[in-house]
């Protein structure tokens, strides 16, 4: 049922919604994000019906930690297509097919987090460490800067992809003097896929901190990454003004790691999480803005 769903909404999303390219203001950007949300919540609503009350709050976490440690992604995105020069018509082309990428490999981390939890339950405890960590890293460098040009990895895809610096549009692919070439294009959505990756490090042990099954885990995942399209074009030109947030998902990387550790011991509920996580996002956003217009 889920990939049914989640493949009907790409269909409506590519052939109805973008069939064209265009360049995505603010209004219809916002109207995305309200329908992507409203599709989230509502398939939580499923997930009550089917499975019940607890299973819908840790769906609620699941979604909420992914949606809001990826913002930061967001901000990355804007980074990568400023740099490539990639015209605003044709990035939701390039986010687009970075989304198959990045629900492969969410489905791949999630599945290989699960497995090591079954096997070694002590590895909760390496997790919330992990998290630990990488909360305090972000609280203390304050560093969301991503240079492309420094990416080995794309200097790898490269060396073994020809490719060429011309722009061509929307297209992954030419042919230049008789050969198959990769466009800047296609490496900026290498570069994307990348970005999600590192990313995905962070948030999917912070998602199995709230829930330890794979078809909650993966849709909770899986709806908060579908919005993430219309989440950039509503925030990418807005960074600045969120001078707090990443304050405030440092500390949620820290809070949710210190409860992985603690429920190797003892459960904390999952209300009390969901509530933390949602008041330091809000406290974050609201004290951005309130210095914003100080």
């Amino acid at each position: 049922m889920l990939l049914g769903v989640l493949t009907a909404l790409l269909l409506v999303d590519i052939v109805f919604v973008h069939r064209r390219a265009h360049v995505i203001h603010v209004r219809e950007a916002l109207i995305e994000s309200i329908v992507w949300i409203s599709c989230g919540v509502a398939f939580g609503a499923v997930i009550w019906m089917e499975f019940g009350h607890a299973a819908f709050g840790q769906y609620m976490g699941g979604y909420l930690l992914e949606k809001s440690l990826s913002v930061d992604n967001v901000f990355v995105w804007a980074v990568i297509f400023a740099h490539f020069k990639v015209k605003r018509e044709f990035q939701h082309r390039v986010l687009f097919w970075g989304i198959f990428g990045a629900l492969a490999m969410r489905l791949l981390f999630i599945f290989a987090g699960l497995a090591l939890l079954d096997a070694f339950k002590a590895t909760v405890i390496l997790f919330g460490l992990f998290l630990l960590y990488s909360g305090v890293h972000m609280l203390r460098t304050h560093d969301t800067e991503f240079d492309p040009t420094k990416s080995r990895a794309l200097a790898v895809v490269r060396r073994f992809i020809p490719s060429t610096s011309e722009s061509h549009g929307s297209k992954f692919f030419v042919t230049e003097n008789g050969r198959r070439v990769a466009t800047q294009i296609f490496l900026v959505l290498i570069l994307v896929e990348i970005t999600d990756v590192v990313f995905a490090v962070d948030s999917v042990p912070a998602v199995l901190a709230v829930t330890h099954s794979h078809y909650i885990a993966f849709a909770s995942n899986a709806f908060a990454i579908l919005g993430l399209r219309a989440l950039y074009f509503l925030l990418a030109e807005m960074r600045d003004r969120f001078r707090y947030l990443q304050t405030g998902l440092g500390v949620i990387l820290g809070v949710v790691g210190v409860k992985m550790v603690v429920s190797y011991w003892y459960h904390i509920p999952i209300a009390l999480s969901l509530g933390l996580v949602f008041g330091i996002l809000a406290i974050s956003i609201v004290a951005s803005i309130r210095a914003d217009h100080a």
